[in-house]
Formats: C-alpha cells, structure tokens, sequence
C-alpha cells in the first residue's frame, strides 16, 4: 500500500528548530520530486519546499528561504524538512505528497502537481 507518513511536529518556542521526516512505504522514494506544503487555520495549502528525484534541485518560497532545508534520504525512503528560526506564522499543519510522474523540483511545488499525500503532522510555534 503506497503511503506517506509525516512526523516530527510539536509546539516549539519562536526561535526554535524542528525537523520533520516524511517516510515513504509502498513505492521507491528514488524516483519522485517530494514537496512540502502547509496549511494554516483559516488559510488556503501553500508549497513550502520540494527536492527532485536525485536531491540536486531544491526550491523553498520566499516565506521560510534561509530559514528552512529540505533532504532526502533514498537508503532510508525519507525526506526531511530542518525548520529552523521558527516564527509564530510558521504554525500549520505540515504534509509532504508525492510529486506526479516526471514532475521536477523547478518551482516552489504547486499542490496540483502532487499526489499521495501524507496526513500531516501539526507544528505550533508560540510567540
């Protein structure tokens, strides 16, 4: 059964670091860009970060750029997001998904592009 789990989300002060892991079952991670989206209570999903298929290409948006880093890790079938300098507009729920066949990591992921996501995993930064 191909499937995405998140973990590695918590409350965490402004200024904290939080890394999160998404761990892929049923598939080879090996040949898919992974994206990294949130959604915010009240707001709409927004791409956050992805990683092509080898790890070379990687896009952040504007939002967390310096602050956040995405890798991969093939051996283990798992993608890290590192958050870092947490800010309080950084709460929301965080999941990772699967980028579509042949899709790259040439933008900051689009959720359309993406399919078989994971369930999520909540990230709240007090201020």
């Amino acid at each position: 059964q191909l499937q995405l789990v998140e973990s590695g989300g918590g409350l965490v002060q402004s200024g904290g670091s939080l890394r999160l892991s998404c761990a892929a079952s049923g598939f080879t991670l090996d040949y898919y860009t992974i994206g990294w989206f949130r959604q915010a209570p009240g707001k709409e999903r927004e791409g956050v970060s992805c990683i092509s298929s080898s790890g070379d290409r990687t896009k952040y948006a504007d939002s967390v750029k310096g602050r956040f880093s995405i890798s991969r890790d093939n051996a283990k079938n798992t993608v890290y997001l590192q958050m870092n300098s947490l800010k309080s507009e950084d709460t929301a729920i965080y999941y990772c998904a699967r980028g579509m066949q042949f899709r790259g990591c040439v933008s900051v992921p689009d959720a359309r592009h993406y399919d078989n996501w994971g369930q999520g995993t909540q990230v709240t930064v007090s201020s």
